[in-house]
Order: structure tokens, then C-alpha cells, then sequence
């Protein structure tokens, strides 16, 4: 018997972690140590085993009182020299804090179905750069944990840079953040013009009117253009508080989807192709109105400011509360083969497990009585595979804990 974490005791306060390494005890075993992989930013937080021969899922399994009020803390922790040897073993250890698969709805990345419920994890390019965000937060329900896999680090780069969101809310201007919690923000899409999915990607439907229903439920406009394409406008806010630490947290897809964080190649290419209207993504104020350049690159600046990169190691894997903790991804270097492994096969299969919630109605201004929590959470579990065995393979997942 491994467990000695009582569920009625409190494990959220700093003793989590000393000014050393620390030693976690376990019946009459030391099986971990906590530390930091740089003490000056403390993210993420990094557990690694004092023996061969712990199984991380059981470990996991056993120690969930322990794992949720450190996840709660730093926001993020890096399991790192553990066992971990195959994608089945990641998803054992998904499927310890996790109950049932959910479906991955309003898609925004290209990622292709291999079988069931795996997908690669993007199709992006790999010498592209994916800007720090938060998984799905222009959902109304949105994953609230986020395990990463590595199952072989990149030949270059492909580090998956991390940021606090709490310690982002609060390298914003007072005023650019009032401002954004007043008129909120307004995502604008556009399908079928040829950039991006298809609506019917997005959406996971061919009939138009299942498109429109899933929208009018989301609280998403949609208007019909010429050629059965689509343009979709969704509003939603810049910022939250964490349901179980109480903490503002900035949470929203403004920056990721404005024009200008796009790559520079890739942003002169969308531009020259389409009106401003008919981008595929884009940003605004909630009015509509355009956010102003000196704004954005503050924004940019704020989640630069906090970004934390580390490089992976072959088995590590990494656990973000999502509302806690942004994540992006560097370009990497690395054959672009494709390679599909064969219906059921395992050696290539990952899940991912996130902690879902639904997002409250807030009314306007960071002081707002109404402005408390998110909530209503629901279980959720994607799975993905890597699109190409040269390239850094790696997995991301999402669960949730229905209260």
C-alpha cells in the first residue's frame, strides 16, 4: 500500500514544496522528489521517481489528493523519469483521472482521424510556431486539464513553451483590462473559402441545419454566404476565475486568433487573399470594433513576458490545469513522412484527458458580484497520434471531474 494522502486533509498550502528538493514519503518508502527545473519561476512544478520501479498510473491513481492541490498551485507539473515506455501506458495514465471519452467539438485545428477517437495532434506546419493559448477557451465548455506525452523528443526544437495566465492577467495594463472585461471580445470565422476547416469539419455534420442548431445552443451568430459557406460570430469574455482557486486567470483565444499573431509569412499570404471580413480568423472587441495594433503586440508581450520553455525528454509527461496554464508549441526539425498505424494497432495510439467546465453567463467589469466562477463540468477524452515517427512525437488530452 502506496497511498498515505488523506482526502480530508488540506494539502494546498505551501508546504508543498521547501526550498530543496523534497522528499515525499510513502509508507516506508521515498518514492518521489518535488522540485523545479528553474526555482526563480517554479512552473512547472517537476515530480520524478526515487526508484525504478513505480508505475506511474497506479502512483497517480493512489496520490490524486496530492496531484490536484500541486496542479492547483504551480499549474503545471512535468512528470519526468518515470516508465512511461508506449503510448498504452499514457493512456493508462489518462484513464486513472478519467471516466469516459467525449466528443471534440467546434474544432479550430487541422488534425486528421485516424480511427475512433485518435487524431494526430495538429496538422500544422512544423516550422511554424503555435502561439501560447488555452485549449478551447472560446468554447462555452472548455477542457480543465490537459496531459502531454512524449514519446520522442524532436531532432530540433519542438519544445511546448508554458505561461502562468494568473501572472498574464496581471502583466496587462488595468486599463487595456477593463477595457477587455467591459466590451469582451468577438471571434470571427469564415468557411469554404479554401484557408482552414471546413464547416463541416468544425462542426462534425453535413446538414446545414445541425450546424445552425449547434450554434444557436453555443451562442454563436451564424450567416450564410454564397456557395453554402459560412461566417460564425461568437463573443465571449477575456477573463475568468478559477472555479476551485477563486484566482482571475486570462482566458480567451484574442490573442491567438488575431491576424497579427499569425507567423509572418503566413499572415502576408491570408491577407493578400482575402478581404478583412473573410478572414479565416480573426478578432475584435465584442462591439466589433478593431482592436488596436499597440494593444495586440501589448497583449503578445504580456504572454511573452511569462512564457517558460523546457526541452523534452523521452517519456515525459505533462499535466496543465488548462485555466491555470497557456501552452503553445516552437517549430521543430524532423522528417515529414506520413505514416498511419493500422486500426486498433497501440504503438502509435495516445488519449488525451482534460477536466471540462462549462462557462457561466458574467456580467460586465472585473468587480462584478456576478463575475465568480465557471461552472458545470463534464468528462471529456480525445485521443491522438503523431504524424510522423521522425518528427517529435507527442500527445495532448483532456479531462474532467463531473461535481
Amino acid at each position: 500500500m502506496t497511498q498515505i494522502y488523506d482526502d480530508d486533509k488540506d494539502y494546498s498550502s505551501d508546504s508543498l514544496i521547501g526550498a530543496k528538493r523534497k522528499i515525499v514519503r510513502f509508507a516506508q518508502e521515498e518514492l518521489i522528489t518535488a522540485s523545479y527545473l528553474d526555482r526563480g519561476r517554479q512552473l512547472p512544478l517537476v515530480i520524478q521517481p526515487n526508484t525504478d520501479h513505480i508505475d506511474l498510473p497506479e502512483w497517480a491513481g493512489n496520490n490524486r489528493a496530492y496531484i490536484e492541490a500541486a496542479l492547483g498551485k504551480h499549474g503545471a507539473i512535468l512528470f519526468r523519469g518515470f516508465p512511461v515506455k508506449s503510448a498504452p501506458e499514457f493512456e493508462r495514465f489518462v484513464r486513472m483521472a478519467s471516466r469516459e471519452i467525449l466528443e471534440y467539438n467546434e474544432r479550430s485545428s487541422p488534425r486528421s482521424q485516424i480511427s475512433g477517437q485518435i487524431y494526430t495532434s495538429t496538422d500544422y506546419p512544423p516550422d511554424k510556431r503555435i502561439f501560447l493559448h488555452n485549449e478551447q477557451s472560446y468554447n462555452l465548455m472548455f477542457p480543465m486539464k490537459i496531459f502531454f506525452y512524449c514519446a520522442k523528443p524532436a531532432e530540433e526544437g519542438g519544445a511546448t513553451p508554458i505561461a502562468d495566465t494568473r501572472k498574464v492577467f496581471g502583466r496587462i495594463t488595468s486599463e487595456i483590462r477593463e477595457r477587455f472585461m467591459e466590451r469582451k471580445y468577438m471571434y470571427v470565422r469564415n468557411f469554404g473559402d479554401g484557408f482552414g476547416l471546413s464547416w463541416q469539419e468544425a462542426f462534425q455534420t453535413k446538414r446545414q441545419s445541425e450546424a445552425q442548431e449547434y450554434c444557436r445552443s453555443n451562442r454563436i451568430d451564424c450567416e450564410w454566404k454564397a456557395g453554402t459557406r459560412l461566417r460564425t460570430r461568437q463573443v465571449r469574455e477575456v477573463a475568468k476565475r478559477h472555479p476551485k482557486t477563486g484566482e482571475w486567470v486570462w482566458f480567451n483565444h484574442l490573442t491567438f486568433f488575431h491576424v497579427r499573431t499569425l507567423d509572418k509569412q503566413i499572415q502576408e499570404s491570408v491577407l493578400s487573399a482575402f478581404a478583412e471580413e473573410d478572414l479565416p480568423n480573426n478578432t475584435y472587441y465584442g462591439d466589433g470594433g478593431r482592436i488596436e495594433e499597440e494593444v495586440m503586440g501589448h497583449l503578445r508581450d504580456a504572454y511573452e513576458a511569462e512564457s517558460v520553455r523546457f526541452d523534452w525528454e523521452e517519456g515525459d509527461v505533462l499535466m496543465l490545469d488548462n485555466m491555470l496554464t497557456a501552452h503553445g508549441r516552437e517549430p521543430y526539425v524532423g522528417k515529414s513522412r506520413w505514416q498511419t498505424p493500422g486500426a486498433g494497432t497501440d504503438h502509435n495510439r495516445i488519449y488525451i484527458g482534460d477536466e471540462v467546465c462549462r462557462a457561466k453567463p458574467q456580467s460586465r467589469g472585473i468587480n462584478s458580484p456576478h463575475n465568480k466562477r465557471v461552472s458545470g463540468c463534464y468528462n471529456r477524452l480525445t485521443a491522438v497520434t503523431p504524424i510522423s515517427p521522425r518528427a517529435p512525437r507527442s500527445w495532448k488530452a483532456i479531462w474532467i471531474r463531473t461535481p
